[in-house]
């Protein structure tokens, strides 16, 4: 997407996505080697001495990888606020979470979690001003562009999941590219919710349902909570309903986000705004996801 000159004078940060080097936009996310790359520990057959991966990989020590969460959502709040706290353009803001993304993204991918889900876009987000509207499609554009190259190299897949026929051209073209190049990646499966309903996921879920009952591809009585999953968006992934979701900047609200998904998802809200949400902070959520006990409407064990 081209932008105009006014939106070029919005952007006032010196240091653009797609001019920092490929090897610096994930610096900590290993690429693909013959070494397994989420192997936190050498076995007792290994020699003594850590690789400089293993050490790239290690877990914070209040974390185990076993109560890891395989899928985690995050509602990325506070971009706006973080700028206006600053006296800041709001197109800072999002250039600023772009960080954050990118860091969890890293931390996703090193510390054994499956899949992860960003809220990107909302389909009420359309009604916010159209300079707003067009600086976030631009930087999802640009994003795409200087980092699908380390995505790829770097085992991750990426999908895209909400209405992207009402995206731009140009930006529909780039997510087809970035979505078919890694296809095959599987070590961290990355979802992005773009112009995306929770509302109209189960709607429209319902539809296709409704109509394989129609045609007598199905009888009413097949219908089941399995088979309404298996028609929402995220029946992409291997692990469709979340562990964990986090939302940032204090906000105490779903906002129509995986609302089928979430049914019996840990939620954990922070007040950090997104682009003060870093390791520390996503070391501390994960802490609290594995110190509680999921019991999915059963008895304490």
């Amino acid at each position: 997407m081209a932008f105009s000159l006014h939106l070029q004078q919005i952007f006032l940060s010196s240091t653009t996505f797609s001019s920092q080097p490929k090897s610096q936009i994930f610096p900590n996310l290993i690429k693909k080697t013959s070494i397994p790359p989420l192997i936190v520990k050498s076995s007792l057959n290994a020699s003594a001495s850590t690789s400089a991966a293993e050490k790239e990989i290690r877990l914070p020590p209040e974390l185990s990888r076993e109560l890891m969460p395989k899928h985690v959502a995050v509602i990325m709040d506070g971009n706006r606020r973080w700028a206006k706290n600053r006296g800041l353009p709001v197109a800072l803001g999002y250039e600023a979470g772009i960080r954050s993304v990118r860091k969890l993204v890293e931390l996703c991918g090193n510390w054994g979690i499956n899949a992860l889900t960003l809220f990107a876009f909302s389909s009420e987000n359309w009604s916010r001003p159209k300079v707003e509207v067009d600086i976030l499609m631009g930087l999802f554009e640009k994003m795409l562009k200087s980092e699908l190259e380390t995505l790829a190299s770097a085992g991750i897949r990426l999908s895209i999941i909400g209405d992207s026929s009402k995206l731009p051209k140009s930006l529909q073209d780039l997510i087809e590219k970035a979505v078919k190049t890694t296809e095959e990646n599987s070590r961290l499966h990355l979802l992005v919710a773009v112009n995306y309903s929770g509302q109209y996921d189960v709607v429209q879920a319902c539809q296709t349902i409704a109509q394989k009952v129609k045609d007598g591809i199905i009888e009413p009585e097949d219908i089941s909570s399995f088979l309404v999953e298996q028609e929402l968006q995220t029946n992409c992934t291997d692990f469709p309903c979340p562990d964990l979701l986090i939302r940032t900047s204090g906000e105490l609200r779903l906002s129509n986000f995986l609302l089928w998904q979430l049914a019996y998802t840990e939620l954990y809200f922070s007040n950090a705004q997104w682009p003060d949400f870093g390791e520390a902070e996503f070391s501390e959520t994960l802490c609290s996801f594995q110190q509680r006990q999921r019991r999915y409407g059963g008895q304490d064990s």
